[in-house]
């Protein structure tokens, strides 16, 4: 159990909160690249309480700036894009990306002040599909090279989608090995639900299923061990002459990286972005270092249960479609195939932001634990003028094939934690 105080620093991050000035040390999601299309309107975000706009000059390079006007505060969101930068439509305050005003031409002379007159801005990037902010101070770190990052276009996709709940919540669903053996439990591997194709997919190494394993050994082994990014999370699940080996991560700040769809040959990773302390967008990556993706059976499977504002289909207001006649042979949530809806419901439940001074917690939980810890750590760091862990500055280091992850099904016999160095190690070469 956790104190009002702990759970208050682990879930607050808006602006000169400990953790809200931990996040600012990294690059942070802010929208998706097909929100912002070339010639496209500017975008209105909230990100960790700040209220923000996004948008294109006309050289198609993004901008990230206050959402207010600093002359009598309009919302830029519906400013013009034109003459390098964005024009506010109340007075014609004209500023480009960097936040410096242009034009004031209301003004003699178009503003003798304009130099002087600037607008609070943020270094942003475009990557793999996504444009990444800055809110920190300083010279922005590197954005980490990490393989969904780097891998070619048409190996990965991209999608997001609201919760309505603490960023916290749904991080911590990633890394909590014991839920994998419930919430999503498919109980008939042939399962589509309507429209809804099953996620369902091979483990690699074994004709058996992930539910399969899941399901026939609740109670596994779970190791945690520290690493440079944060946690590495290992689960051994014996059943007869065979086990079921899982690795995943949790990533510092707010994302992880598991199993997905591309089993073995990539990952699936989950980037829990605060909007503000009650709400966050959730950023779901995959990719495959093998081979192309079939982007079209992605985006139909994701547009089945995702909205066109990127809201989820099944929520809180139709009780997430949960259907009791599916839990008695299909499911054991009654929430259909899609894996995201199963966290939804269960993660959404907990409240805007769970009260963790009210938990009892187990020994199953212990990568939970230490994921908080680590979080609080780096709070520290930061309060006492250190680097945040994880913040990448060299190039040299700017690599990271030692983030094992692993869904295989090998023999009882093998010795799963030198299976695991072994799987780093190869990564390595």
């Amino acid at each position: 159990m956790i104190t009002r105080e702990e759970n208050d620093l682990l879930t607050r991050t808006g602006p000169g909160t400990p953790c809200g000035e931990l996040f600012r040390r990294y690059w942070q999601p802010v929208a998706l690249a097909e929100e912002l299309p070339p010639g496209g309107p500017p975008l209105p975000v909230k990100l960790m309480g700040e209220e923000l706009v996004l948008f294109r000059d006309e050289e198609g390079r993004p901008g990230f700036l206050d959402l207010h006007c600093p002359h009598r505060g309009a919302d830029l969101s519906y400013g013009r894009l034109e003459d390098g930068g964005i024009r506010c439509i109340y007075h014609g305050w004209l500023f480009d990306r960097r936040g410096r005003c242009l034009d004031q031409p209301g003004e003699p002379g178009g503003g003798k002040q304009k130099e002087s007159t600037r607008l609070k801005a943020y270094p942003c990037q475009e990557q793999a599909g996504i444009i990444f902010g800055y809110l920190g101070p300083g010279e922005p770190p590197l954005l980490p090279n990490y393989e969904i990052l780097t891998v070619a276009a048409e190996q990965r996709f991209v999608c997001k989608v609201f919760s309505e709940c603490n960023y916290l919540q749904g991080n911590e669903g990633n890394i909590d090995p014991i839920h994998l053996s419930f919430l999503h439990r498919i109980m008939d591997e042939g399962l589509a639900v309507g429209s809804r194709p099953s996620q369902y997919q091979r483990v690699r190494g074994s004709e058996g299923a992930p539910s399969q394993w899941l399901g026939a050994n609740v109670a596994p082994t779970i190791d945690v061990d520290l690493t440079d990014f944060g946690l590495r999370i290992s689960t051994w699940r014996p059943v007869g002459d065979q086990a079921y080996l899982r690795v995943s991560n949790f990533v510092l700040p707010n994302l992880c990286a598991v199993p997905g769809e591309t089993q073995g040959a990539g990952y699936l990773v989950n980037w829990h972005v605060p909007v503000d302390d009650e709400r966050h967008w959730k950023y779901m990556i995959v990719f495959s270092r093998e081979a192309p993706l079939d982007k079209e059976k992605f985006s139909q499977r994701y547009r089945a249960e995702i909205g066109p504002d990127y809201r989820p289909i099944r929520n809180s207001s139709n009780r997430y479609l949960q259907d009791r006649q599916e839990m008695k042979s299909l499911t054991f949530m009654g929430l259909g195939s899609f894996f995201p809806d199963h966290d939804l419901c269960a993660t959404e439940g907990e409240g805007p932001i769970q009260d963790r001074t009210q938990e009892h917690l187990t020994s199953s939980d212990k990568a939970v634990v230490a994921a908080r810890k680590l979080l609080l750590k780096a709070m520290k760091d930061v309060q006492e003028g250190r680097e945040a862990p994880h913040v990448v500055r060299s190039p040299d280091s700017n690599r990271f094939p030692h983030m094992v992850v692993l869904s295989e099904v090998v023999p009882n016999v093998t010795d799963w934690k030198e299976y695991t160095k072994k799987a780093e190690v190869r990564a390595l070469l």
